[in-house]
């Protein structure tokens, strides 16, 4: 590959500018789900975004996510939505179900919509390790998670812009 081959980069940005936004958050474990929250809407402000861009779900626990996340997407009034929630290993197999399922329905409910949906699921062996993921030892993940919903929704809508120009010239290639 010669030095002079460069191709267009698109890149997301962190500019909340005419971007919605929505939460999705499960009410159980909220001591830790509302640290994230608390992270993810510390990142959405520092990114621009105001309270009139932002709509908050609260659902029962993180099993429901997926489907407030995905009836979210289809409103087509958001640019990214935001999945929260926390589950902590017990002694029954309930927690493999529960967080394969809330990370599957959230993928299958983007891939659906093409809306991001940033998976901020906490699947944690113990307590102490959700506390750690929720501000403490490891950062804040909802904080992450608000600059990830942030990224993607302003390269989803670059994406957007591009897609008739990248149709237009595979149709002058053919």
């Amino acid at each position: 590959m010669s030095d002079d081959f460069q191709p267009n980069e698109i890149r997301g940005s962190y500019d909340a500018s005419g971007m919605r936004f929505g939460l999705v958050v499960s009410r159980f474990n909220s001591f830790i789900t509302e640290r994230l929250l608390a992270g993810a809407m510390e990142a959405l402000e520092k990114g621009g975004a105001s309270a009139e861009q932002t709509d908050l779900v609260r659902v029962p626990g993180s099993f429901e996510i997926p489907l407030a996340a995905k009836k979210m997407a289809l409103a087509r009034r958001y640019d990214a939505i935001i999945a929260i929630g926390c589950v902590l290993r017990g002694e029954t197999a309930h927690f493999d179900y529960v967080a394969t399922e809330a990370a599957r329905g959230v993928q299958l409910a983007q891939m659906d919509t093409g809306v991001p949906i940033i998976f901020c699921v906490l699947t944690c062996d113990t307590l102490e390790q959700a506390i750690d993921r929720a501000g403490l030892k490891s950062g804040n993940k909802g904080y992450e998670a608000g600059l990830a919903a942030l990224e993607m929704a302003c390269l989803s809508s670059q994406l957007r812009a591009a897609a008739p120009i990248s149709a237009v010239r595979m149709r002058k290639r053919r």
